[in-house]
This record gives structure tokens, C-alpha cells and sequence, in this order.
């Protein structure tokens, strides 16, 4: 019984990283610095959970669950402030976002033009009803607090 629920939540984990690489390699979805970043909480759970699997100690196996619960909570603050960046409600790192085009030489224009990263956390690339891809990574990573803290239940104390 202790290694079903990491198991599911390592499952879980790497399909939805997986289903990102996937929109990145075969559907030429090129992520900004902000989706790069999302993806780390899943990396890391899935290391931590596969380790709890492998070990099967209830003790371990609980514990590798309920911080796959604050490591989703995480994921779900940063997804949701890359939604936040996407519609413009605050301002996103300067390394993803254009600056306005201010006034000036050609030159400077072409700087700055060149200076625009060529994929912009602040515009949306691709969504499904309405929602961005970071939008779906909000309600995958809620969710997956929901799935981590049920399966950290499952356990059964020591």
C-alpha cells in the first residue's frame, strides 16, 4: 500500500511534463523563460516520488507526498503569475517581456528591437477555450496538490 500512492503521483507528474515536452518537440510549441521554470516543480517530484517508491517505507513514502503537496502549491503561485504576466495584470521578468518602444534614433529602435526575446512570456502562443498553456499548468498544479495531499492520506502512519 505505500508504494501505489507515489506511485501515482509520479505517474501523473511525468505525464503532464511529458505532455509538455511533447507540445515542445512534436508540436514546435518553443517555451518562454517562465514555462521552462514551471516545469521544475514536476521534475523534482517526480524524483522525489519515484525515490519514495523505490524505498516503499510508509515513513518515507507520506512524507515524499505531502512536500509534492507544497512543491505543487509552489508550481501553482508561479503558474498562476504566469497568467498573470500573459493578461497583463503585472508586469513579467524583462528577460520574457518587451518594454514599450520608446522614442529615438532608428538605432536605438534597433536595439531594442533586438533586444525583445523572440518568445515573450507576456503574449500567449497557444490555448484550448480560452485558457493558455499556463493557465492548464494552474489547474494541472492545483490539482495536483489535491491528488498529492489525497495520497499522502493513503498512507497509513507508522
Amino acid at each position: 500500500m505505500s508504494r501505489t500512492p507515489p506511485l501515482t503521483v509520479l505517474v501523473l507528474s511525468a505525464v503532464i511534463v511529458g505532455i509538455a515536452l511533447l507540445s515542445q518537440y512534436w508540436g514546435r510549441l518553443v517555451p518562454c523563460e517562465l514555462c521552462l521554470y514551471e516545469r521544475w516543480p514536476y521534475y523534482a517530484v517526480v524524483v522525489l516520488t519515484a525515490l519514495a517508491f523505490v524505498a516503499g517505507r510508509r515513513d518515507a513514502s507520506r512524507a515524499a507526498l505531502l512536500l509534492s503537496a507544497l512543491i505543487f502549491a509552489a508550481s501553482a503561485v508561479l503558474a498562476f503569475y504566469h497568467v498573470g504576466v500573459e493578461q497583463h495584470w503585472f508586469p513579467g521578468p524583462t528577460s520574457c517581456t518587451a518594454a514599450p518602444l520608446g522614442k529615438g534614433s532608428i538605432e536605438d529602435l534597433r536595439k531594442q528591437l533586438l533586444a525583445t526575446p523572440v518568445v515573450r512570456c507576456d503574449e500567449v502562443q497557444w490555448s484550448v477555450a480560452g485558457i493558455s498553456l499556463a493557465g492548464l499548468n494552474l489547474i494541472a498544479s492545483l490539482g495536483m496538490i489535491a491528488v498529492s495531499w489525497r495520497a499522502a492520506s493513503r498512507v497509513k502512519a507508522v
